[in-house]
C-alpha cells in the first residue's frame, strides 16, 4: 500500500510495520479507550457492557452477544464481533492490527488475542509489526489460550485451554499445546 494515499488506520489494518513517528493519531484512540474502559469494567449488566464496548469499538454489538467483564483492549476500534458470540471474563484484545470474531464463537476466560508484535532488530524494536486475527464461525477458544498475530482459527475449530497459537488452525480441527499443534479432526454430526 502507498503510504501517501492511505490513513494510518487503513495501514494498521493492512498489516506490516508502523513506525513510532506515525502513531500520534493512534495514541489519541488508545487514551480515549483507556478512559472508556473504566466505565466498561464498572458496568452492572450485560446491556450496559454491550453499550459501553460498542462505544469503544465504534459499532453496535448485537443483542445476542454476551461479554463478561473485566474486558481489556488497548485500541478497540479495530475489533469486529458477530452475533451470538460469548466472551468470558478477563479477556485481553490487542487489536491495532484488527480482530474479527464471526458469529457463534465461544471465547473462554483469560483469552489473549494479540495482533501486535515488534521487529527482532533492536534498532527497529519500538516499531509495531501488525497482523490481523480472524476467528471464524462457531470456533471455541479455550480458557487462557493466546492467539498470536496473523492467525486464523477456522470454522468449528477448537483451541485447547492454555494453547499458544502461532499458526492457522484449520476448520473442524482441535489444536493445543505450546506452540499449538494439530490434535485431531472434529467429526461433525448433521442435526
Amino acid at each position: 500500500m502507498n503510504r501517501d494515499n492511505t490513513t494510518l488506520f487503513e495501514r494498521m489494518l493492512a498489516g506490516g510495520i508502523i513506525r513510532n513517528d506515525e502513531m500520534a493519531d493512534a495514541w489519541k484512540v488508545v487514551f480515549r479507550t483507556m478512559q472508556l474502559s473504566a466505565a466498561l469494567n464498572s458496568a452492572t449488566d450485560v446491556d450496559q457492557i454491550r453499550e459501553r464496548l460498542s462505544e469503544i469499538i465504534g459499532c453496535q454489538i448485537d443483542s445476542s452477544t454476551t461479554i463478561s467483564i473485566p474486558f481489556h483492549t488497548n485500541f478497540g476500534q479495530h475489533i469486529r464481533i458477530g452475533k451470538n458470540v460469548f466472551i468470558n471474563h478477563a479477556c485481553s484484545f490487542l487489536d491495532m492490527g484488527g480482530i474479527t470474531i464471526e458469529d457463534d464463537v465461544l471465547i473462554g476466560p483469560r483469552v489473549n488475542l494479540i495482533t501486535e508484535n515488534h521487529p527482532v532488530d533492536p534498532a527497529r524494536r519500538k516499531q509495531l509489526d501488525l497482523k490481523s486475527i480472524l476467528i471464524k464461525r462457531n470456533a471455541w477458544i479455550g480458557a487462557g489460550a493466546t492467539i498470536l498475530p496473523g492467525v486464523t482459527v477456522g470454522e468449528n475449530a477448537i483451541v485447547a485451554a492454555g494453547a499458544v497459537v502461532n499458526k492457522d488452525v484449520p476448520a473442524n480441527t482441535i489444536a493445543g499445546g505450546v506452540p499449538a499443534k494439530f490434535i485431531r479432526t472434529i467429526n461433525t454430526v448433521a442435526v
